[in-house]
């Protein structure tokens, strides 16, 4: 596991040189510009693996380096959070799957809380037709998922083809966030519900959408009535939901990150981040289609 601590450093204007020579001033310099060179380094990796609103084709260390560094290991990065404290750091790894041509970053660690993620891979990347459907219907699968128990934490990356009912162009510049997130929740269901009893379940509190490449990807918030934990019986302590959709050959994909809505003011900008870098990735030889062999289960 190769590992990169990065950390923000404010601007620094380079010092005025003395008359004659300063082992002092020399070695004050020489860090300066070693910490410039780490800033340029940091703020090119984040454009690239974090924020959804610059594409990441305008960046050097891009769609090349996160190929590279995924298919079979992880790269440790340390991100400023947007937390209240302003040196709260979060380390996240790298998670890819050739076999869907994705991949996000997923939260390990929050050091100045002393805190470790708990994850456990619940569902390994499978190929679409092999996943576990979603609804009665099979429209939407679960293609990988893991899950933090101790700490109520799921990523989920699901797949499925649009719901005609709420994406009724097949062009997808003309679709908003609001009607790809509900065709995404109009299927997300184990029970033999209608899509309307389904969508009554859930409640959008935000959707928006960012070019990414030259490629759209939906983002929205959204809470569950239902929680799957013994320990939230009251009707007031739901499931809040962050997510990413985007789309390639017909299907949508979508990452879900989701915790308790008690727990959302301190994981909720920590789910953000993971969501935040989502990306479709150019396809490898690995990679398998949805729409190939349908009938396979193996």
């Amino acid at each position: 596991m190769a590992t990169a601590l990065l950390s923000p450093s404010p601007s620094l204007a380079e010092p005025k040189l003395l008359s004659g020579w300063n082992p002092l001033i020399s070695r004050y310099q020489n860090r300066i510009t070693l910490i410039q060179k780490e800033w340029q380094l940091h703020e090119k990796i984040t454009a690239c693996s974090v924020s959804p609103e610059k594409p990441s084709s305008q960046n050097g260390v891009c769609k090349r380096e996160l190929v590279l560094f995924g298919l079979s290991s992880s790269l440790t990065v340390v991100f400023p959070s947007s937390g209240s404290r302003a040196d709260e750091e979060l380390k996240m790894a790298s998670v890819v799957d050739d076999i869907n041509a994705y991949s996000y970053l997923c939260p390990v660690e929050l050091p100045s809380k002393k805190f470790m993620f708990k994850w456990v891979e619940s569902r390994k990347p499978e190929r679409y037709s092999s996943a576990a459907p979603l609804s009665p219907d099979a429209r939407l699968r679960i293609v990988s998922e893991r899950v933090d128990i101790i700490d109520n934490l799921i990523i989920s990356v699901s797949i499925g083809p649009p719901n005609a009912q709420f994406l009724k162009s097949k062009e997808k510049s003309t679709w908003s966030a609001k009607d790809v997130a509900d065709s995404v929740l109009s299927d997300k269901s184990a029970l033999r519900i209608t899509s309307s009893q389904r969508m009554a379940e859930s409640s959008v509190l935000d959707a928006h959408m960012n070019e990414i490449d030259g490629e759209p990807y939906w983002y929205y918030e959204y809470v569950v009535r239902k929680s799957p934990t013994k320990s939230a019986q009251e009707p007031n302590n739901f499931r809040h939901y962050v997510a990413s959709t985007a789309e390639r050959d017909g299907y949508l994909y979508s990452l879900n990150a989701s915790t308790l809505n008690k727990q959302w003011k301190i994981m909720g900008p920590v789910l953000q981040k993971t969501v935040a870098s989502f990306r479709l990735m150019p396809p490898t030889d690995n990679y398998v289609p949805p729409f190939k062999d349908p009938w396979r289960f193996w």
